[in-house]
């Protein structure tokens, strides 16, 4: 239903099916996160801003931006509006953690919130196996309860360790809230687009 009553049409529906759902967060609940990421009990899980294609190529390394595939122009540019929106919800340092990947370290310094520190548990997975994932999972969950609560903590990854953590399918760029809960676990507070 729309706001005036009348039902949307399929049309519409199927326009509004492929955004994200951040997209369609009321102002009154986008500051709401933002006023969250500043109580301690929260963090930001992001994925790196866009970097076109799908993996990378066969026999990339880390530590070798050449190897992988890296941020566009675009990617560059919402990396740093990322961070004008940190600066603009009065969040102007937080504690930066990365994946090794260069698409991640770069959309972390990009954002000028502070240093980047580069965190091996929030590299992308690899493998299918799904052991390996839920143990790499277990541990970083392990990591962050064990993390100061203030400043407060961003972590910038793949969508892959996104939907393993957060439960969710982020676009790039994408900033999931976690709460942190008493059991080292998270439970998704809401989603903030940077697009």
């Amino acid at each position: 239903m729309t706001s005036a009553g009348r039902p949307i049409s399929r049309r519409r529906l199927g326009a509004l099916a492929g955004l994200p759902l951040a997209s369609f967060l009321p102002a009154a609940q986008s500051a709401d996160l933002w006023s969250a990421l500043r109580d301690g009990r929260h963090l930001a899980v992001m994925r790196h801003a866009l970097a076109p294609g799908n993996y990378d190529p066969p026999g990339f390394r880390l530590g070798d931006c050449a190897t992988q595939r890296n941020l566009s122009d675009e990617g560059r540019a919402q990396a740093r509006r990322a961070g004008d929106l940190f600066r603009a919800n009065a969040i102007a340092a937080v504690r930066v953690f990365s994946s090794q990947w260069c698409r991640c370290i770069d959309t972390a310094t990009l954002m000028g919130l502070g240093k980047v520190t580069e965190q091996p548990l929030l590299n992308g997975f690899t493998g299918d196996r799904e052991a390996p994932r839920s143990k790499q999972v277990e541990a970083l969950l392990a990591w962050i309860a064990a993390q100061d609560p203030l400043p407060p903590l961003l972590l910038v990854t793949h969508g892959i360790v996104m939907s393993a953590l957060c439960k969710v399918s982020a676009d790039s760029g994408e900033i999931a809230v976690m709460r942190r809960e008493a059991n080292n676990q998270l439970t998704l507070a809401g989603r903030l687009p940077t697009a």
